[in-house]
């Protein structure tokens, strides 16, 4: 057993009998030797975006998870004002509610430095996401194509971004030809009415990771890999990204 802030070996799982799905999985002893080095891998994502293209563009998810995660990142040493942070889904909420991925950003990621970073947010004061859907798709079509990091959650349930069970545009939003970039979404673990990144601009990252913490969802995870819950959406992301998603686990 690992011993605080102590990272296992990487494990990677690749077509075994237990996980046909392929993707690397990194354990870690808790949630602080995780945080630092899932920051210190986005942070060296967006610094080669820089260095290459001259700026960088993040989506990050909400939830509690990732807390611990946003503040390790804010403290990375990076040119801030190149970067572009958005989230990878948010609930229909103004961004002074507590439930707001937004806020949760405020309060966690752009603070100190990283306050230089340019945030795109994906909620606008409209009654639904409908109505302001139009605007944020030409928002995002003068972003580049790609992202250089997305960081995704997930949920028992096996939803991730806001693919979730019985969501009212869950087809549409899993459609790897879609060229919408961002559609609304309804389901009933969901709470509010949400907009989301589509799976091809998942799929269409740089580096795509995923961030999951405790048992219950390393369960949860390993039997989407297992394919023993094929209509989870998250394994029909992992299912289908180019490279091995880089998952982050501790217990």
């Amino acid at each position: 057993m690992a011993g605080p802030g102590t990272r296992t070996r990487c494990k990677r799982v690749t077509n075994s009998p237990l996980s046909p799905v392929p993707t690397d999985l990194i354990t870690f002893s808790d949630s602080e030797a995780l945080a630092g080095a899932l920051a210190a891998a986005v942070a060296a994502d967006l610094r080669a975006g820089i260095e290459a293209r001259g700026g960088a563009l993040l989506a990050l998810s909400g939830g509690t998870t990732p807390r611990r995660f946003l503040q390790r990142l804010s403290e990375q040493p990076l040119d801030w004002d190149k970067v572009t942070v958005t989230l990878v889904d948010e609930r229909w909420v103004a961004p002074d509610n507590d439930r707001s991925n937004a806020r949760l950003l405020a309060e966690h990621l752009l603070r100190g430095a990283a306050a230089a970073a340019h945030f795109l947010p994906l909620f606008r004061d409209t009654p639904e996401p409908e109505d302001a859907l139009a605007e944020l798709e030409r928002r995002f079509a003068s972003l580049p194509a790609a992202f250089d990091a997305i960081v995704l959650g997930m949920g028992t349930d096996g939803h991730t971004a806001s693919f979730f069970p019985g969501g009212d545009h869950l087809a549409a939003a899993l459609d790897p030809g879609s060229a919408a970039r961002l559609l609304p979404m309804r389901a009933p673990g969901a709470g509010e009415a949400r907009v989301t990144l589509t799976l091809p601009v998942l799929l269409a990252a740089r580096h795509l990771y995923l961030h999951i913490e405790g048992t219950a969802k390393r369960d949860v995870l390993d039997a989407a890999l297992a394919d023993a819950t094929p209509q989870a959406p998250v394994a029909a992301v992992l299912r289908q990204a180019p490279a091995p998603v880089r998952t982050y686990w501790c217990p």
